[in-house]
């Protein structure tokens, strides 16, 4: 009995494959389980209108996604964490603020589909976005510490303070003043 898969089935077959199973297997479990149906001739030529659709759909979402990779490739985004002395940082970065970086810039990105290692160090390093299952970016992107990331603004060098000098005691022999009439 010739059955066309309506969702994966383990160890049969993948959606939209026509398989060929035992007639109560296929009568029994898959028609009622609505895991698939009796592969006809109308059902085939339904089938492959479906598939042919579908594949021009996944061409223009294959050629957008394509289209944004190539703008990814070109982006390069610096990031900056507060960290210790040595350049360690605290905690680490991560695909969410990967994600966010990317969101500043304009590009809508979820954060699930960025990857990234453990990057818990000041350096370059290279995160990959997964746009299509046949398409993914390489995005660059620098880890500074927030020392280094601040704007460093030139200050004049300051003037040491002359020690201070005990006044003579001439100060205190001073005595006011007194107008005589």
């Amino acid at each position: 009995m010739e059955i066309i898969l309506k969702e994966d089935v383990i160890g049969l077959g993948y959606k939209n494959d026509i398989v060929n199973v035992k007639a109560g297997y296929g009568r029994n479990y898959l028609i009622p389980q609505g895991k698939g149906v009796i592969a006809s001739e109308s059902a085939k030529k339904v089938l492959a209108e479906e598939l042919k659709q579908k594949a021009v759909k996944l061409a223009k979402i294959k050629a957008e996604a394509e289209a944004l990779a190539e703008k990814l490739n070109a982006v390069s985004l610096t990031i900056s964490a507060k960290a210790s002395s040595t350049g360690v940082i605290y905690g680490s970065v991560n695909s969410l603020q990967i994600a966010d970086e990317l969101q500043k810039l304009g590009f809508n990105i979820d954060r699930k589909t960025v990857t990234v290692k453990d990057v818990k160090a000041a350096g370059e390093y290279v995160a990959t976005v997964r746009l299509h299952k046949e398409v993914a970016a390489q995005v660059p992107f620098t880890v500074v510490t927030e020392k280094d990331a601040a704007p460093v603004v030139e200050e004049a060098p300051a003037v040491k303070p002359a020690p201070e000098v005990e006044e003579a005691p001439e100060a205190e022999e001073e005595a006011p003043v007194q107008n005589e009439e």
